[in-house]
């Protein structure tokens, strides 16, 4: 019965190679990545488990580099991505053995490298930029509204309906918190739904800032909302229904910097925008940090038990971490205390499974796009209440920074984060081609290569 994983990828290799690897880039991978669990595998005796997203990517890889392209622009994130899988793929063989590190190394090549090699190539090259981030918008609405059914009932249609096709798969359960359920979707936990629906949201706003949906709903003309609005409204509704603090707080400081970028003056804004995030932060953290510290024993509330939770996890496994501070421990083999066996904290789960070189990496790539953004964001003419696409994936990367300190990088958030660093590089790269902005060009960059697809 798990071999319906391969489904998908059949109908992506027919839809790649008879139209177009885009075609199917865009309606058949990102429907799946972003509606079917990711939890589930395809198990094969002596081979790689895929998933879904990763079975159903690879063909579209393989149609993409078989036909003619746009010449490759090579770049220092290009490494830094390469390096991050590579250096996992090396940990996992020093500390379990050759099978362990090739299924760690698949998933690396089919969540990570494939991922953002197909955004890079794709996106703003073919003139995709608008298509990519509607069909993303659209797709994580449709999640918002069938998962008020897991708000309401506690359980989630998209793992009722493929559950019984995985027995003894997933392992993912809904949580409550207030009384109520959290919605995950397909995407395993609350906190991870959260993240992702942060990052459909903010695409989806500048979306609606460039008028790039249509007035209304071709199906449902009488609805009083226009298209846009209702897309914008269901996505934060499904942000709401997470209950995730972390993702929360990620949006709070992705929709101040993203502002930034719809002011003439952005200098100004932007040491407004900071020296705000300071005031508040740093006065905030210092609070948390010691609100947190009493440790769980003393807690009075639930949420101070949940954060003096994450504070004893680095008290207690930092030092673990720093033994084998280069390669780790293995991801299935770190050492695991009874009491604390969830890291609550990507960081210090990547450094204890592979080490700080694979955590100096994750943090490079989002600093090293983070200042090339600001910069580039810095250049671009103003365009009013239209905003800027710099500020916002700007925006979406401190989200997605800030948020993985609350919970881990996995499910479909690890490929949705490689292709959001693969587009963001082409779109920093052709924009500095051009000598302007990307943003200059119109809600979408054409094409600088000529090409006929058949």
């Amino acid at each position: 019965m798990q071999i319906i994983v391969l489904i998908p990828a059949v109908l992506a290799a027919v839809v790649a190679f008879r139209r177009s690897p885009q075609q199917a880039f865009l309606d058949v991978y990102l429907p799946v990545l972003l509606l079917l669990p990711d939890s589930y595998h395809w198990i094969a005796p002596g081979l790689p488990d895929p998933t879904f997203s990763q079975a159903t990517i690879l063909p579209i890889f393989v149609a993409w580099i078989s036909r003619p392209r746009a010449p490759w622009r090579f770049s220092v994130c290009d490494v830094a991505v390469l390096a991050f899988a590579v250096v996992q793929g090396i940990s996992e063989f020093h500390n379990t053995n050759y099978k362990e590190s090739q299924n760690l190394m698949f998933t690396m090549l089919a969540s990570v490298i494939v991922p953002y090699v197909l955004a890079k190539g794709m996106i703003e090259p073919l003139a995709m930029r608008v298509a990519f981030a509607r069909r993303i918008a659209i797709l994580l609405f449709g999640v918002s509204l069938v998962s008020v059914y897991e708000f309401r009932m506690g359980a989630t249609p998209f793992t009722m309906i493929l559950g019984p096709f995985f027995p003894g798969q997933g392992g993912w359960v809904t949580t409550f918190r207030y009384g109520l359920a959290r919605i995950a979707g397909p995407y395993g936990h609350a906190i991870l739904a959260g993240v992702i629906l942060v990052v459909g949201y903010r695409l989806q706003r500048w979306l609606e800032r460039q008028g790039q949906w249509e007035p209304t709903f071709r199906y449902a003309p009488w609805l009083p909302v226009p298209k846009a609005r209702a897309i914008t409204l269901g996505i934060m509704g499904g942000a709401v229904m997470t209950l995730c603090r972390g993702p929360w707080i990620g949006a709070v400081l992705a929709t101040g910097i993203t502002i930034i970028g719809r002011f003439r003056n952005r200098r100004l804004a932007a040491r407004a925008v900071f020296i705000g995030m300071l005031v508040v932060g740093v006065p905030a953290s210092i609070a948390l940090w010691s609100w947190a510290s009493v440790g769980r024993a003393a807690a009075k509330t639930v949420s101070q038990e949940t954060a003096a939770y994450r504070k004893e996890l680095i008290d207690k496994y930092l030092d673990f971490a720093i033994d084998h501070s280069w390669l780790g421990w293995g991801k299935l083999t770190w050492p695991k205390l009874q009491t604390m066996p969830s890291i609550d904290n990507y960081y210090l789960l990547l450094a204890l499974m592979h080490g700080f070189v694979a955590v100096g990496l994750l943090l490079f790539l989002f600093g090293f796009q983070s200042v090339r953004l600001y910069r580039f964001g810095m250049r671009e003419p103003h365009t009013g209440s239209r905003g800027s696409l710099a500020f916002t994936f700007l925006g979406i990367f401190v989200a997605y920074a800030f948020s993985i300190l609350t919970v881990y990088l996995g499910e479909q958030t690890v490929p949705l984060l490689f292709m959001l660093f693969g587009w963001c590089d082409a779109y920093l790269l052709f924009g500095a081609a051009r000598g302007l902005s990307p943003a200059a060009a119109g809600p979408v960059a054409r094409p600088l290569f000529r090409r006929i697809v058949v």
